[in-house]
């Protein structure tokens, strides 16, 4: 796009009107899909818990400081830093990092081991494809049993990969990074409801499972979930930033866009290619 399209809200988005579910990181998100010239409805479908008041990810810190993993999974950068800071802010960060160095610590991905590193640590291992699955497989092979893994979670329950962990006979640590809780003014999510509903959105985008089950829960309770569902089938776009964030939309048996990269920008590229194709923009 060049600097006319961005001063002039033209791109291969116009005519469009996209719904934004994201809380966090929302405004980033936003201003992407405008410069691209989309319309743009922002409905936080969820609110997320600061982690200076979390008290259960105050109770995963303290455990981990009195009995020390054997391995840690950090999952996001964010989530890590944000752990590692919140770790400072309630006297247990020396502590915390005293564990983490001893233990045998998994980065997921290139961004998640400069967090590590930044915070005076060394990853044992990260998979460049920032496959939980590549991730998971590697500590199967090596065998888990009587371990005690703990695993960051961002917002998402990693039910899944916990779950294999343990069936594998280890002792899981969750570390509930970032929790997200019902935003407390539905008024935004129901609009966006009736908007798809009345065929005024175009797409719809995740960046989240949560988010997308907040949504979903949401119609339900309003008694049109089937018809929401309906339209995410056929003709509204559901944009997702991952295939963990997609799990709940392909569980109702809703088609999804994802990027290569799981990244902002890449899932706005990818929406600029495929809704042009799926939809014709409102004059």
């Amino acid at each position: 796009m060049d600097d006319g399209e961005q001063r002039t809200g033209q791109g291969p988005l116009t005519g469009f009107t996209v719904g934004v579910t994201a809380a966090r990181r929302a405004e980033e998100l936003i201003t992407l899909l405008q410069r691209r010239g989309a319309e743009v409805l922002h409905a936080p479908a969820l609110r997320i818990v600061p982690l200076a008041d979390d008290s259960e990810l105050l109770a995963a810190t303290r455990e981990l400081v009195a009995r020390a993993p054997d391995v840690v999974v950090a999952t996001t950068a964010v989530g890590f830093r944000g752990w590692t800071e919140a770790a400072d802010g309630w006297g247990l960060g020396g502590a915390l990092l005293e564990r983490l160095r001893a233990a045998e610590l998994l980065a997921r991905g290139p961004k998640v081991t400069g967090t590590v590193r930044a915070a005076g640590l060394s990853e044992r291992w990260s998979p460049a494809s920032e496959s939980m699955a590549e991730v998971l497989e590697r500590l199967l092979a090596e065998g888990v049993a009587g371990r005690r893994i703990a695993v960051q979670l961002h917002g998402e329950p990693l039910t899944e990969f916990v779950g294999a962990l343990r069936a594998g006979g280890a002792e899981v640590v969750g570390v509930p990074v970032y929790r997200w809780l019902p935003p407390e003014d539905l008024g935004p999510v129901d609009r966006l409801l009736d908007g798809v509903l009345a065929g005024g959105v175009d797409a719809v985008v995740f960046t989240s499972a949560p988010a997308a089950v907040s949504l979903l829960d949401r119609a339900g309770q309003r008694g049109r979930l089937p018809a929401l569902v309906a339209a995410l089938r056929d003709g509204v776009v559901a944009a997702c930033v991952g295939p963990v964030t997609a799990q709940p939309l392909r569980a109702h048996g809703i088609d999804t866009v994802e990027p290569e990269r799981f990244r902002l920008a890449p899932l706005v590229q990818a929406l600029c290619r495929e809704l042009p194709v799926r939809a014709r923009p409102r004059p």
